[in-house]
């Protein structure tokens, strides 16, 4: 019997994680962020007219289908975005404000200085490139973008940058699909 279990746990850890592939991207389907474990809810892709822009994975505490009960909660999520072409700062802030300008407008003056702090937090990013951006609950959003990381507060932030993507007016709707798993 210790044999089995003692095979069983040499198995456990020579299988590598596993994970899920879109357009050539791989993301594991768990990664342990603030000593949690959290899984990937969903993967999309997003493109502007024609151009494959990134793809991005969704991880959350708490894997759901429901953009509502994602956006209300207050678990660790994470927007990982792996870039497929060049993309520079002000493309993606301009994506940004727009997500915040259709999903959060009445909520923008309390939210603009952080906003703000946001896009300059933001880099150009290469080809191959990740932006990384997560919650954590009562320590706010963390954004990593390129080699340059920078930490913004609030939940109502976090709901309303989250918000461009699974708002009721995502920047993008097979990419919303794809990061709620549907």
């Amino acid at each position: 019997m210790k044999r089995i279990a003692m095979a069983l746990v040499l198995l456990t850890l020579a299988i590598p994680a596993l994970a899920r592939e879109l357009k050539g991207i791989s993301m594991p389907d768990r990664i342990t962020v603030e000593g949690k474990q959290v899984v990937l809810n969903g993967m999309g892709l997003r493109t502007k007219l024609t151009f494959k822009v990134y793809v991005a994975g969704l991880y959350l505490e708490n894997a759901t289908q429901n953009a509502n009960a994602i956006l209300s909660s207050d678990q660790i999520r994470r927007v990982e975005m792996v870039m497929m072409r060049d993309l520079d700062k002000g493309k993606i802030s301009e994506a940004v404000n727009s997500g915040f300008e259709k999903n959060s407008k009445s909520k923008l003056p309390e939210l603009k200085a952080r906003l703000d702090q946001f896009n300059a937090g933001l880099t150009d990013l290469k080809e191959g490139d990740k932006l990384v951006i997560t919650y954590i609950p009562s320590k706010g959003i963390n954004l990593q973008s390129g080699a340059k990381s920078i930490a913004i507060e609030g939940k109502d932030f976090a709901d309303a940058l989250f918000a461009v993507w699974l708002g009721q007016y995502p920047v993008d709707d097979d990419l919303k699909d794809g990061m709620l798993g549907l």
